[in-house]
């Protein structure tokens, strides 16, 4: 059936992580949080590895800090993993050394910076410590779910955002590894999707031409058709013509390509060419104000007709207002996502109702309280 805008469904009640720092009511994903950090404690602490012993006796004293919140000791003690990490003064390369090293590190050296970051992120890889969330897109002619994108939370106390944790991980070379853990994250999760949603999950085009990608998706219990991996970050003129030679066998397979931020750098529509994607994606950057700026609404139109000539799908992303999906709606974007729509969500009870139709709105009813969207 044609759907008009109105009759999409308004923001979920549901919580993301962070709405817990919010004061949300959020209790099963604390408890979930709970549950994974007193997991991996426990894994930590079952380590029989002499050069181990330093870790698990600090370990331990967070533990004991802070009885019934595991989460909050584990957050501790992986900020206490900077005063077990000793760096020469002076030295020029990093290289972590033993636990438990006499030697004193130079206070605020770039080396010792940078060795902390590895722990931390050699820290989250080790735990598995991450969360996957949600966020439904919906088809604009049918008004129903047809995919989700993946977004990766950390089990941290919520002073970081997942960006800070991917670029940290690039810092120290660890990117790849951090980004192959998410989608392992995600590919877990999706089971309990409904078996007709799609998902979208995000990849920087170094990890798309990692050769260890095929390999773990061909391990996943997720059919190729209902892959989607989404390229987040500008291409070099190199990467994209390495990609498409790497991706083709996936492809083939029916694994399908989305380019994330369609338009935001100045080669971006060449390597649209070049890549042939599947569905083509336009960010909250582009679609903020896209009711009312006449510049993002004819760069709308544009990539409209763009979409059609490659025989692309084209996703409004970061709709937060009814008017911004009228609009988007009026120019024929394919389907659109925000969190005027839905916020990505860990909780499995709110995926499943994207199995159920979308319900109908109509007048006063199609506007959800925008002032509660937090972007």
């Amino acid at each position: 059936m044609s759907m008009d805008p109105s009759s999409l469904p308004a923001s979920s009640e549901s919580q993301d992580p962070a709405d817990s720092a919010r004061g949300g009511p959020s209790r099963n994903h604390t408890l979930g949080i709970r549950r994974q950090a007193s997991a991996i404690i426990d894994t930590v602490l079952s380590d029989p590895t002499p050069e181990q012993g330093d870790v698990r006796d600090q370990l331990r004293k967070h533990v004991a800090a802070y009885p019934g919140h595991p989460e909050t000791a584990l957050t501790e003690h992986l900020i206490s993993l900077r005063s077990l990490t000793r760096i020469p003064a002076g030295t020029s390369k990093v290289v972590p050394p033993a636990v438990g090293s006499a030697i004193e590190p130079e206070p605020g050296t770039p080396a010792l910076a940078a060795a902390a970051r590895v722990s931390r992120i050699e820290a989250v890889l080790k735990g598995r410590m991450l969360l996957t969330a949600f966020q439904p897109i919906y088809e604009l002619s049918t008004g129903s779910a047809v995919g989700v994108e993946a977004f990766t939370r950390f089990v941290t106390d919520g002073s970081n955002t997942a960006g800070y944790w991917f670029a940290e991980a690039a810092e120290a070379r660890l990117g790849s590894e951090l980004e192959f853990a998410a989608v392992e994250s995600a590919l877990a999760a999706a089971q309990h999707l409904p078996t007709h949603l799609y998902v979208a999950l995000k990849l920087s085009p170094a990890t798309c031409l990692d050769p260890l990608l095929p390999g773990l998706l061909e391990e996943s219990m997720l059919a190729p058709d209902r892959m989607v991996l989404e390229l987040t970050e500008a291409l070099t003129a190199e990467q994209a013509a390495a990609l498409v030679a790497a991706l083709a066998p996936l492809r083939q397979r029916g694994i399908r390509l989305a380019i994330d931020h369609a338009g935001s750098y100045f080669d971006s529509i060449r390597h649209i060419r070049q890549l042939q994607p599947d569905i083509i994606k336009l960010d909250r950057n582009l679609i903020a104000g896209i009711d009312t700026d006449t510049l993002r609404h004819a760069f709308g139109e544009v990539m409209v007709g763009f979409a059609e000539q490659l025989g692309a799908a084209l996703i409004a992303a970061g709709i937060e207002t009814n008017d911004e999906l009228a609009a988007v709606a009026a120019l024929g974007v394919t389907a659109v996502q925000g969190y005027f729509l839905g916020r990505p969500t860990t909780r499995p009870q709110d995926w499943a109702r994207w199995n159920l139709p979308a319900p109908s709105k109509t007048g006063s009813d199609i506007s959800p309280p925008i002032a509660s969207i937090w972007y």
